[in-house]
């Protein structure tokens, strides 16, 4: 009886799988070694059906390139590192999947790191960035000063997203926050609302700084003000935002529509609304910002601005591969729109 081979370890498997070369990855797909390599690194400018074929030549040969050798013949690590905020928000998890999509396609590893909104913690996971030596930064909005910034840009390129910051030291890509707070406030106005509720985020926000200055500019040129009772501050979160309805509530004063500075405040306030006995939208009509994926799906679903998240991670980090390449970056964001879906009204008489 002949007695079966034993049966092949991983190591040996992955032995076999790392004797495929870039020389064999080329002939495959019928360009040069070089070619391969720069479609590898994020640095080549070929016509999508060559990076098709080296795409496909690498899968079914099983290449795996090895960061270790590429780094140290290039000087770099292929990874970036991205600062984030609020790693569970899911604001940041459609940006980081937009982010990882793009990196990963180039060859690159994306390391996420959470500033939590405080200074000491994002400058914190930077110096942890650093210290693994990516080859460049994409930082979410923030507390660092710009001139901290600009020391770590210094060393790498990098990439700011949600905050403009003058100056050439680094990239920064803005929203246009204004534009959005004036569509939400102009939709509620064209349903005939004239007392509406507002939820801004944390004033230290830039971005909830914009969206109060938006919204408070469309009342006033309908020939309203911004009622201090009807303004509450949230801190972007689902529970802040149900707080900011129950203390809008507890004031007394009546208000037939509400404009929440994001979605997750919107939510949160949607269950402060249902436990006061008040249903969206006949009795008050709901509007969040941002146009996150849970909006859809909420009950009812949620009218909303629209700044298409993922995208403005894809382009973050479009950018950020043009800065290593030392092009020169192209940004076009899409402008906010507004979505409207069943949690807004026309005002009832009363």
């Amino acid at each position: 009886m002949n007695t079966p081979p034993p049966p092949r370890s991983r190591r040996a498997n992955a032995a076999q799988t790392s004797t495929v070369t870039l020389q064999q990855v080329a002939e495959r797909a019928g360009v040069s070694p070089s070619t391969v390599s720069r479609i590898l690194n994020g640095t080549a400018v070929v016509s999508p059906a060559k990076q098709a074929a080296v795409q496909a030549a690498i899968q079914e040969l099983g290449f795996r390139p090895n960061p270790v050798a590429r780094g140290l013949a290039g000087g770099k690590t292929f990874s970036v590192g991205v600062v984030t905020q609020t790693i569970s928000s899911p604001f940041y998890g459609e940006a980081m999947y937009g982010i990882e999509g793009v990196l990963d396609a180039a060859g690159y590893a994306s390391l996420f790191v959470s500033g939590n909104w405080r200074e000491d913690d994002e400058r914190k996971a930077i110096e942890t960035l650093m210290s693994r030596r990516v080859d460049g930064l994409i930082v979410f909005a923030g507390r660092l000063p710009d001139a901290a910034l600009k020391r770590y840009a210094a060393e790498v390129p990098l990439v700011l997203v949600g905050r403009r910051s003058p100056g050439r030291q680094f990239l920064s890509i803005g929203f246009d926050n204004r534009l959005g707070a004036h569509l939400a406030a102009e939709h509620l106005l064209s349903l005939g609302h004239r007392q509406i509720a507002f939820i801004t985020g944390a004033h230290q926000h830039a971005d909830a700084l914009e969206r109060r200055a938006g919204f408070e500019e469309t009342l006033q040129a309908a020939g309203l003000k911004l009622d201090p009772d009807l303004v509450a501050e949230g801190a972007y979160t689902e529970p802040s935002g149900q707080q900011a309805a129950q203390a809008l509530l507890a004031r007394g004063k009546p208000f037939t529509a509400l404009f929440a500075s994001n979605d997750q405040m919107a939510i949160g306030a949607a269950l402060a609304l249902h436990r006061a006995g008040l249903r969206v939208p006949q009795d008050v009509s709901l509007v969040g910002f941002d146009d996150v994926a849970v909006a859809e799906f909420s009950i009812p679903p949620l009218t909303t601005v629209r700044q298409s998240v993922g995208e403005i991670g894809a382009q973050a980090a479009t950018a950020l591969l043009d800065l290593l390449a030392d092009r020169p970056p192209r940004v076009t964001l899409t402008p906010p729109r507004l979505v409207v879906r069943e949690s807004t009204a026309a005002a009832r008489k009363r």
